[in-house]
């Protein structure tokens, strides 16, 4: 059972950084690209191993192309299925009455607060079951996209620092001394915190359910995982995570509740050209909302929808992504990061790794769900990334 259900976690961890159809595809055209570019800037043909890959890039693009087609005609057709309405309503109706009633009457305390009835110790009928509705969180594609380390132990990752110093070239003179200049060496150490989660379900409640309300609850412990690491690798929390706290290069907006055009086109400068070609926004929705409103002298609006674009718009020709766990504008906040980020190193000590303990709650009447991870977060490259800091 424990062995499963890791492999459901990881697969589940897995599926929210794997890329999408639209991704592939945009990756292989910049693949592409490169070839192309190479080739130009060495003035030359392509090479007999480019042009190999270049034909199967493009057979890989309309493959793309035609399941992203089907995907959408599919999307189109609904299932129809021959049912009683009367009867359904009445089955329906009766359900609901009885769930009401139940909600009613007097609800069972016990010791351990998470286990009252009045939270999860409820019988869900399955018309009931069918109405539960998620909240939907804004996730950015941050852990997908940065640098990740799957080691044990402290890790050092050692950069050259020229902020203080550099190599300089400098004209000589015959017979006379050279003077020694250069950067220096320095590291950046990753760590291992641990975070874990702990959900108790009533037996009750699993045996009087109309659904699979196990898989449902190992399923929302990796959720919450998820957003809880990616919410520590863009806000961070002192003397534990650092995250995307370590990006030096910043911009301050002049207000602290509105942003301006000439601001972003200030942040995306910070970040030089080299690293542009993979560089995208990340911001919350409601940031994404006020710079939706900016338009240009001519009257054009700077936010551009995109169909290519995994969410649907592109700012300065860059993918926007939106996230729950960017802060909103406010008086001294983020508001937004832009960069290449593949500077931030992840190390991950331990994946996820979620148990059921069937054992160790029995005489409460319930079955625990408890998860760990071990992580910690660093910027690594820190001319890679760049940041709008409110007023």
């Amino acid at each position: 059972m424990e062995i499963k259900l890791k492999t459901n976690i990881k697969r589940f961890i897995e599926t929210r950084s794997m890329p999408t159809l639209v991704e592939q595809r945009n990756n292989l055209l910049d693949e592409m690209d490169a070839l192309l570019n190479k080739a130009k800037a060495e003035t030359r043909a392509l090479e007999e191993t480019e042009l190999t890959r270049f034909e199967d890039i493009k057979k890989q693009v309309a493959g793309l192309d035609k399941t992203i087609a089907a995907l959408d005609e599919a999307r189109s057709f609904e299932k129809k299925e021959e049912v009683n309405p009367k009867e359904e309503r009445s089955a329906e109706e009766a359900e609901e009455r009885a769930f009401a009633n139940y909600i009613r009457g007097v609800v069972e305390q016990r010791a351990d607060v998470n286990l009252t009835f009045g939270q999860n110790g409820a019988v869900v009928p399955k018309s009931i079951a069918q109405k539960i509705i998620q909240k939907v969180y804004d996730i950015s594609p941050i852990y997908q996209l940065a640098t990740r380390y799957n080691v044990k132990g402290e890790l050092s990752i050692p950069y050259y620092d020229e902020t203080a110093s550099s190599i300089i070239v400098g004209y000589a003179t015959e017979f006379a001394e050279l003077e020694s200049t250069s950067g220096k060496f320095a590291s950046i150490e990753l760590k291992g915190f641990l975070a874990g989660a702990l959900s108790k379900v009533s037996k009750s409640l699993l045996n009087n359910s109309d659904f699979d309300l196990l898989t449902f609850v190992v399923n929302k412990v990796g959720e919450a995982f998820s957003k809880f690491i990616e919410k520590e690798l863009i806000v961070g929390t002192t003397d534990k995570v650092q995250g995307l706290r370590g990006v030096t290069q910043s911009k301050t907006a002049a207000a602290a509740t509105a942003i301006t055009a000439d601001e972003l086109i200030d942040v995306q400068e910070l970040v030089p050209d080299d690293f542009q070609a993979s560089s995208i926004w990340i911001m919350n929705k409601s940031t994404r909302t006020a710079i939706r409103k900016l338009k240009d002298g001519q009257g054009n609006l700077l936010l551009n929808k995109d169909a290519t674009s995994r969410w649907g718009y592109t700012l300065f020709g860059k993918d926007v992504y939106v996230s729950d766990s960017v802060p909103a504008m406010a008086t001294g906040a983020t508001a937004i990061y832009y960069g290449d980020f593949s500077g931030l190193a992840v190390k991950l000590a331990e994946d996820v790794n979620i148990q059921v303990l069937q054992e160790k709650y029995a005489t409460q009447h319930a079955i625990g769900v408890v998860g760990y991870v071990e992580f910690d977060s660093k910027v690594e490259n820190a001319q890679k990334l760049a940041k709008l800091v409110m007023a």
